[in-house]
Order: structure tokens, then C-alpha cells, then sequence
């Protein structure tokens, strides 16, 4: 049975009051529940995986990342996979700011268009084909605790199923104006930067110090001067830290720096430029981390023909699905799409407001959408 406008409002509604923050394992652990349970009582098997990142300073906390299926026991067959994210940008209290309500045609909400409702509506479609063999592929949706953050703790899990997995289709919101999907990203990474200096009195022997900060000027006019917006480039210094009083000459720096990739070509190069990195002064060291998080989501041949196949379930469904320019964010899409799964984006709720305490999703596009997801489901092979 269909849903109704009512009845998807009323469950993304309930999934909006569970806040769920990046940084806070024990109310992801809450939302995770809630859908489990919901997909349990449906009829899919529902199974939560714990998974910690592991980096420099050791194993992170453990998050769970929940995996929904309509698969029979034993079905190895290549399947659809569908992504999502149960984190959300939003600090515990966001909804004081942002109270659950309708204006007009706007529900309102954090977390609802970014990307519970996305969730929602797949999974809703899942649920009404929970019978394994009632689609032509089975369907694996996982949703993943860390997408905020940058997938660290997640992204064995995703590659995972993507090696089993003939399609993919991610439930991040449908870009703003229009509802649009998403063919093309751009890759993204990080550079931590550390320059280390020798501390002096800044007054008494201001010449016997090497200041870190003034080499990290040097640094950071370097990085930015990597930017190359023909070929769609950027570098971003987004935070710098560094000494510790006014009056001493300050023996350290950091910071931390964003980069946008078209093509895995400008990856390697601009990595590249990034390790090459020197000091400009004398008795100063640098300490270069740098890493592509996510490569290039790049459309090929294969993800047009989704593409086609997406646009007519959307036509049946009874709205025209367009695809969006190529965007300079980045989600778990470019990691299967780099795997060479011919994969969709930007398939979830229509709404605006992603991160902002105006998060809304459009009320009149709910059934719709998710008309559209289950006929994908059904038609997918």
C-alpha cells in the first residue's frame, strides 16, 4: 500500500526529534534503533555492524552502521545498494532553533532534508517489497554513522557491498530548486600542516627565535595559490592554531587545510605539490599529513544509462528528475562510483536548507518521491 503525505510526514517527523550529531555515538546508537526497528517490523532483515576508525591517535569510538535487506538467507547474487547516513550536522538542542513544524508547503526540521527523509522514503519502499524475490535485484540498504565526519569508521563497509553491488543509489537530499540529482563530485581531502620553530623571548633575544607562525604565512599563501578554478581545483585553509604568549616567539603552528579534486589526475598532482612542500626559513621543520578522503565521483557511460533508467521511474512517478552540475561536495557516492558501480546521488527528500537552521523539505514532493523510489526497486535489473 501506498503511503500517504500524512503518514511520511508523521514518521520523519519522529526520526527529526531523535537528534543525532556526529559527535555524539549514544544518539546515532538511538537513531540506528529506531529505523532498525522500523524495517524489523516490516519484514527486512535488519542487522547492526559496530565499527571504530582507526588513525594516528588510535581506535575511535564504536558507531554502529545499520544493514537493511530484502535478501533470502544464502543470496549471493550482484544487488542494488542503497547509501545513507544516520549522523546529521545538528548539535543536540538544534531543535529549539529549528522546531519540528509545517509553513506552507515547508516541513520543517534538523536532519530532515540532510538526509532522514531520504532514508525514510527508501525505506519505505523497501518495506513494501520485503518479501525476498519481490524485486528483480534484492536491495541492501546501509546506512552509515559517520558521513558528516567523512566516512572514516564506515568506508571498508561500504566498499564492502559495493563489490557486490550492480547499482547504487544514495538518498542524499535532492538539490535545492528543482529537486535534481547528482551525476558528478568532486573528490575531496585534507592536509594537516605542522611547522615547528625554536621559542625565544620576544623582547630579550627576539633574534635567536624562529617563529612558526611567520613560516606558516609563507605556507599558506603557497597553498592557496594551488587553487585552479579552470580546472576545478581548490584549497582551502579552513583552521590555524599556534604559539602560546604574546611575548614569545612561537615554536609551533598547525593547521588544516580542505582540497577539491575533479579527476584523480589533479589528485595525484596536487598531493603531490603538497608533500614537495619546504620551509621558507632557516631551523623551522614541516610535518606534512596529507590524504584524498574521497576520490572523484566521475559520470561514465554507465551511470548515464541509470540515469535514464532514474528519470523514467520518475516519470512515473510524476515529476521529471534532472540532473544537477557537477558539485564540489562530497558523500560516500565517490566511493562507489570510484569502485566503477554506476552510481546516483542526490536521490533523497526535494527541500533546501542543508545545515542551516532553515532545513526544510517540500511537503507536496513526499509521495512522489517516494512513488519513485519504489518503482526504481521494482524496475531495477
Amino acid at each position: 500500500m501506498q503511503a500517504t503525505t500524512q503518514q511520511l510526514v508523521d514518521g520523519i517527523s519522529e526520526w527529526m526529534r531523535c537528534e543525532s550529531p556526529s559527535n555524539n555515538p549514544a544518539s546515532i546508537a538511538r537513531m540506528v534503533e529506531m529505523m532498525r526497528a522500523q524495517a524489523a517490523a516490516a519484514g527486512l532483515r535488519a542487522t547492526v555492524i559496530e565499527t571504530q576508525a582507526e588513525g594516528k591517535q588510535g581506535l575511535g569510538p564504536v558507531l554502529p552502521v545499520l544493514h537493511i535487506t530484502n535478501r533470502a538467507e544464502g543470496d549471493t547474487r550482484e544487488g542494488l545498494l542503497i547509501l545513507g547516513h544516520s549522523d546529521t550536522v545538528h548539535p543536540i538542542g538544534m531543535l529549539a532553533d529549528n522546531p519540528i513544524r509545517i509553513e506552507g508547503d515547508r516541513l520543517y526540521g534538523p536532519g530532515g532534508y540532510d538526509m532522514k527523509a531520504g532514508i525514510y522514503l527508501a525505506l519505505t519502499a523497501m518495506s513494501a517489497v520485503a518479501t525476498p524475490g519481490s524485486t528483480p535485484l534484492p536491495v541492501d540498504l546501509l546506512v552509515v554513522p559517520d558521513e558528516e565526519t567523512g566516512s572514516h569508521a564506515s568506508r571498508k563497509h561500504i566498499e564492502a557491498f559495493a563489490r557486490h553491488a550492480r547499482y547504487c543509489l544514495v538518498a542524499e537530499p535532492a538539490r535545492a530548486n528543482g529537486g535534481r540529482c547528482v551525476t558528478a563530485r568532486k573528490g575531496t581531502g585534507m592536509l594537516r600542516l605542522g611547522v615547528k620553530g625554536l621559542a625565544s623571548h620576544a623582547g630579550v633575544a627576539h633574534d635567536k627565535g624562529r617563529s612558526a607562525i611567520r613560516e606558516m604565512a609563507h605556507q599558506i599563501l603557497a597553498l592557496e595559490a594551488m587553487t585552479d578554478y579552470q580546472r576545478g581545483v581548490t584549497v582551502s585553509v579552513g583552521t590555524i592554531e599556534g604559539g602560546t604568549t604574546t611575548n614569545t616567539v612561537p615554536a609551533f603552528c598547525k593547521c588544516v587545510v580542505d582540497f577539491r579534486l575533479p579527476d584523480l589526475q589533479a589528485a595525484d598532482e596536487l598531493v603531490g605539490k603538497m608533500r614537495a612542500l619546504r620551509p621558507v626559513g632557516e631551523g623551522l621543520t614541516l610535518d606534512i599529513d596529507v590524504e584524498v578522503n574521497r576520490p572523484p565521483m566521475v559520470k561514465d557511460a554507465r551511470a548515464e544509462a541509470l540515469l535514464a533508467k532514474a528519470q523514467q521511474s520518475a516519470r512515473e512517478a510524476g515529476f521529471a528528475l534532472e540532473e544537477a552540475p557537477p558539485t564540489g561536495g562530497g558523500s560516500d557516492a565517490n566511493f562507489t562510483s570510484a569502485m566503477g558501480v554506476p552510481s546516483l546521488d542526490g536521490l533523497g527528500a526535494d527541500g533546501d536548507g542543508a545545515h542551516t537552521v532553515y532545513e526544510h523539505i517540500l511537503v507536496s514532493t513526499l509521495e512522489m518521491r517516494a512513488r519513485f523510489w519504489l518503482h526504481l526497486l521494482t524496475h531495477l535489473d
